[in-house]
């Protein structure tokens, strides 16, 4: 790709400079270079700690010695109350262990002298009408946090300083849009700052969340910060810890007889509260701005009914002095970015499904939902989903997965368009990497979806909640919201970066955990001293590994283990964390006898395939294996594979036309070892150095439970010219994997078999059915598939290297206007002649075959 470096400055005269000193000079080429200070490192806070000398004795003072810190460091950071401690450092084997504390009351004192982090500062809130409850506001210094994440090591190379532009080639045809720092809203801000003057985007997050979920009803209001400076992949990694908690802002109960105007009042005490907590950050920034509109109205602030009333004409909201107001380059039109979680995921769950409901009816769109075969790792719904409570982020996921496959040729095909829209839509939307072919896309699928709503309503699908009336109207606010897609990946970058996925997990660790080891008594100054104390021991533990007392943090080891959260998909999939392909880059430089040959775990391509060690089957004999397998024409195919394997392997196999090899050819094997299950790992689509998704391919025989046993689809490579995912399904060919082997010689059998250093499938092949001039279906934008057969009626397979395979595929069968009620998720693709490729299983699946 290309870059284009940062702008040159063009500043206003109204800025001043806060810094130090700072040195300019030329070089012999006439440029200016200009140095600033340096600034205090991670350490050099440290060590400005009071009780810095001791530790110079002692490292880990206020502890004896590395175990006794790391026990401290556990039982400190893991939640336990202050009875559970007590009790744990009363048995007998724990007295055992040389610790320099015995009791939770001694521990949290030594915590106490560990180097401080953000400090906790305490405000009583001035209301102008009256609460039932003084207004008590807990806030850190938003500089200070800003400091920290800045200064904090393990984010020092994972930043971007200066705004760039990046393009796909040095033509700069097409522009590429990922971190913020590659947007034009990052670009025009370096414009209008002093020259020197670094930009540091401020992220802010707030939402209440449940603090007592069964009983109580206690609620706290958690602000969080982080920079948009830090790179969307790690910013998103909620064991990263770049999400701070800033603030809890105050729940007030106000007394007035309006309830409306309750509401006002308290969203006007949050913009109070913000003006207080970010006034650092505006002060750094010295700027001053005026809102023309809430100056234009001449009304007592004071008189909060009448003012609402003014503020109406201008569909404002009541709130009298924003927190933006004075805060310099603030455009609410920008700063309030889209949110993937509550307005794509949720606006899908609130009408697109309701829409589909009133198309098919509750029980066909339940059934249909029941009866799609399973992927291993993803929700499946065997109870359909009309009934579904609580439905979260995670389960409204994972039935987009499914929507477009159970609607089609169900529902009108103007509204399997729209749904179909929508959904392409939000997936384009979803990309951490959107080049400007890709946004017009976006705009392309939101316009698309408005070419054919009407059908929504002329069918009677848009109907009220309560009234169950047709609705004659598109007043959806989310709807609406999807309009500002496209324009602002230009200003803020990808989409994705600003989902509230990472917070709202992030609450769990800064609001729900420390919650829990409180009496239940004034959450707020609990939650306060428990993150106080975890912060000192992060903090520590970091000094510690800079310091090479220790080996790496625990909250980097955690992070190095971690694969690309910002998807969410794999993370929720993914239960072990395992990557294949590092398990691949070792196995492949081990010694000759070290690891077992063939390897189990190997790279294909851009694929990471897994067997595991153990085997299903040992030492079966073929024929055998054909008849659990039921596959009668085995042992030809496997003779039609040697044939074309010859005396040099070949690096890749096609399906061949009439079975040359007869049912009983002579092999030189006579045995297999059989694998039911084989896992692909990739590489994300759009940034290869990323751990994508991991997939489970089965290959399980029939037995008493699985009547037509578990075969899966996969995509396998059939020309070596074409790579998987970047060539999309040409070179490439749709397979059922029905055996997954690899030959062997019989038992207490002597010499060398060639033929055992390859794993093999036997894959039945899919082909595509045109549909007119096009390879996919109008409506539905998915390729119909039919299995590929023989002249004499049997179905087409070949036997193949596993290491052809390159992605999990997920085949549904075309269930047509009603699905067969005597299908399952088991016998679907035995007993359907037609089916799906169904592309939005998986969205970098989906940017692969779009």
């Amino acid at each position: 790709m290309d870059l284009d470096p940062d702008p040159a400055w063009e500043g206003g005269e109204n800025w001043h400079s806060i810094s130090p000193s700072i040195s300019i000079a030329a070089d012999s080429l006439g440029r200016v270079l200009v140095t600033f200070p340096r600034g205090e490192t991670f350490l050099t806070r440290f060590e400005l700690d009071p009780y810095s000398v001791c530790r110079r004795l002692v490292p880990f003072y206020p502890f004896a010695n590395l175990d006794d810190w790391r026990v401290a460091n556990f039982l400190l950071t893991s939640g336990l109350s202050m009875r559970a401690l007590d009790e744990f450092l009363s048995l007998e084997a724990t007295k055992n262990m040389p610790l320099s504390f015995w009791t939770a009351k001694d521990l949290r004192a030594r915590a106490e002298l560990l180097p401080s982090g953000l400090q906790w500062k305490f405000q009583i809130i001035p209301t102008t009408h009256p609460t039932r409850e003084p207004v008590q506001l807990y806030f850190r210094d938003a500089l200070d946090c800003v400091e920290a994440l800045f200064n904090h090591p393990f984010f020092a190379d994972k930043m971007d300083f200066t705004p760039f532009r990046l393009f796909t080639t040095a033509e700069r045809l097409v522009r590429v849009f990922t971190e913020w720092m590659s947007s034009d809203g990052a670009w025009d801000m370096q414009h209008k700052i002093p020259e020197g003057a670094t930009i540091c985007g401020i992220i802010l997050s707030s939402d209440k969340t449940n603090i007592t979920n069964m009983c109580g009803g206690k609620v706290a209001h958690p602000l969080l910060i982080s920079l948009a400076n830090i790179k969307m992949k790690v910013r998103n990694k909620g064991c990263s810890h770049a999400f701070l908690l800033l603030a809890l802002m105050p729940i007030p109960q106000f007394i007035h007889p309006v309830r409306r105007m309750c509401r006002v009042l308290e969203e006007r005490l949050f913009h109070q509260c913000l003006d207080i907590v970010l006034e650092p950050l505006k002060q750094a920034a010295r700027l001053a701005t005026t809102l023309a509109q809430l100056a234009s109205i001449e009304c007592d602030v004071l008189d909060v009914d009448q003012y609402f009333a003014a503020c109406e004409r201008f569909r404002l909201n009541g709130v009298s002095h924003p927190f933006w107001r004075d805060w310099p380059l603030a455009e609410p039109s920008e700063f309030l970015t889209p949110e993937s979680l509550h307005e794509w995921h949720c606006q899908f769950w609130d009408h697109d499904i309701r829409w589909c409901k009133h198309a098919l009816g509750a029980t066909e769109l339940d059934f249909r939902f029941s009866i799609i075969p399973r992927i291993t790792g993803i929700a499946h719904f065997p109870n359909g989903i009309t009934k579904l409570k609580q439905v979260g982020g995670r389960a409204q996921r994972d039935i987009q997965r499914y929507i477009v496959v159970v609607i089609a040729g169900a529902a009108d095909a103007d509204v399997v368009i729209a749904i179909r829209a929508l959904m392409e839509f939000r997936y384009y939307s979803q990309a951490t990497t959107i080049t400007s072919i890709m946004r017009d896309k976006i705009r392309a699928s939101l316009q698309e979806f408005h070419d054919h709503k009407d059908a929504i309503i002329q069918n009677g699908h848009r109907r009220g909640e309560k009234t169950k009336q047709v609705l004659r109207h598109w007043h959806i606010p989310k709807l609406e919201l999807m309009q500002s897609i496209a324009p602002s990946i230009e200003r803020v970058g990808s989409i994705l970066q600003w989902s509230a996925d990472t917070t709202e997990h992030a609450h769990i660790e800064v609001i729900k955990d420390p919650a829990s080891t409180t009496n239940n008594h004034s959450y707020d100054t609990q939650i306060c001293r428990s993150l106080d104390r975890s912060d000192k021991c992060r903090l520590f533990d970091t000094a510690l590994a800079l310091r090479g007392s220790t080996s790496e943090p625990t909250s980097m080891q955690q992070l190095g283990r971690e694969t690309n959260d910002s998807d969410s998909e794999s993370s929720e999939r993914d239960k072990d964390r395992s990557v294949f392909f590092d398990v691949a880059a070792w196995l492949s430089v081990s010694p000759p006898n070290s690891v077992p040959r063939p390897l189990r775990t190997f790279i294909a391509g851009s694929t990471a395939i897994h067997l595991n060690y153990d085997l299903s089957l040992k030492h079966v004999p073929i024929d055998i294996v054909a008849e659990r397998f039921k596959l009668p024409d085995l042992r030809g195919a496997l003779g039609d594979y040697l044939n074309r394997e010859g005396n040099v392997t070949q690096n890749f196999h096609t399906f061949g036309g009439q079975r040359r090899s007869p049912p009983d050819v002579h092999l030189p094997f006579k045995e297999l070892h059989v694998w039911y299950k084989v896992r692909l790992q990739q590489k994300a689509y759009h940034n290869p150095s990323d751990i994508a998704s991991t997939f489970t391919v089965h290959a399980h025989p029939p037995d008493r439970l699985l009547k037509y046993g578990r075969y899966d689809a996969a995509i396998m490579n059939v020309d070596d010219q074409w790579q998987w995912p970047s060539s999309g399904l040409q070179g490439h060919a749709i397979v059922h994997v029905c055996l997954i082997m690899c030959p062997v010689l019989p038992r207490g059998s002597s010499g060398v078999n060639r033929f055992s250093d390859r794993f093999l499938i036997y894959a039945q092949r899919f082909d595509i059915f045109p549909q007119g001039n096009s390879s996919v279906e109008r409506t539905t934008g998915l390729h119909v598939l039919k299995k590929a057969m023989r002249a004499s009626g049997s179905e087409l397979g070949e036997v193949f290297p596993l290491d052809q395979l390159r992605s999990y595929a997920h085949v549904v069968p075309r269930f047509g206007r009603k699905a067969d009620n005597r299908l399952t998720s088991t016998n679907c693709i035995h007993s359907s002649p037609s089916f799906f490729l169904n592309k939005y299983f998986e969205k970098d699946f989906f940017y692969a075959i779009s």
